[in-house]
């Protein structure tokens, strides 16, 4: 996953939307948002590779993880998705979750994991400082630490703020921002020690090339009464090419 923008608490009628995209390899097995067979209230897709998921949700509960960009030093043996598994499956709170996970750290190759249930949001990375909840408003997270002004979570987040403005939330509006192609100028970018070429292609919200790119995008709603949304479009190399699920429930 290497983007994701989240409205935590920002309005009472929409406590809670995340908006995320998943960029991979067109070739890596990948099985389609639905309930798990190990516990049909969990929502999320799956890495058929490692058997981990990017974003997931379980009633009031949900997690999402990404990648920290920087150079592989050793093979982890510990699957990234694997903490949005685990965390799902668990009923412990993202609090106990973090501290249970504490020193597992360097068994993973770089990441950032958000845990939300119905009262919190925590962010943790094993590249920065400690895990810590996060107040009511508006963030974005890529391949860098949470709020990392990289140019796509900017836009991403103004365009977020704007659609929050409404009464009624716009879910093509929201798919539309997560679709973004929008390359960042080269002043702009980001220095991950990755060739020009690659960080000009990584600077969309929504990447498209050859063999890499943005395989699908997620939307989490939760509005009053604890109704929730989870919808999931999968892309054949192009925002304008996706097959889409959808799961509702009350929790």
């Amino acid at each position: 996953m290497c983007l994701i923008l989240i409205a935590h608490q920002f309005t009472d009628q929409t406590p809670l939307l995340v908006l995320a995209n998943r960029d991979e390899f067109y070739d890596r097995p990948t099985a389609a948002a639905a309930p798990w067979e190990e516990c049909g209230e969990l929502i999320a897709g799956r890495d058929l590779a490692s058997g981990g998921s990017w974003f997931g949700a379980r009633g009031l509960r949900w997690a999402s993880v990404t990648n920290f960009r920087e150079n592989m030093h050793h093979h982890s043996h510990r699957s990234r998705g694997w903490l949005v598994r685990d965390y799902l499956l668990s009923k412990d709170p993202p609090q106990e979750f973090l501290l249970n996970i504490a020193e597992q750290g360097n068994e993973y190759a770089g990441f950032n994991l958000l845990l939300g249930d119905d009262k919190e949001l925590w962010y943790c990375s094993n590249r920065g400082p400690a895990a810590r909840r996060l107040e009511p408003g508006i963030y974005g997270l890529s391949n860098h630490l949470l709020e990392t002004p990289w140019p796509k979570v900017k836009r991403g987040k103004d365009a977020l703020l704007g659609l929050m403005s409404y009464a009624q939330i716009d879910l093509d509006q929201a798919f539309a921002i997560l679709a973004d192609t929008t390359l960042a100028a080269d002043a702009d970018l980001p220095d991950t020690g990755i060739p020009l070429a690659w960080e000009r292609a990584l600077s969309a919200a929504f990447i498209s090339t050859k063999n890499y790119g943005t395989r699908c995008s997620t939307l989490l709603m939760r509005s009053t009464g604890n109704r929730h949304l989870f919808t999931e479009r999968r892309f054949a190399g192009s925002p304008a090419d996706w097959e889409e699920s959808t799961f509702s429930w009350t929790a």
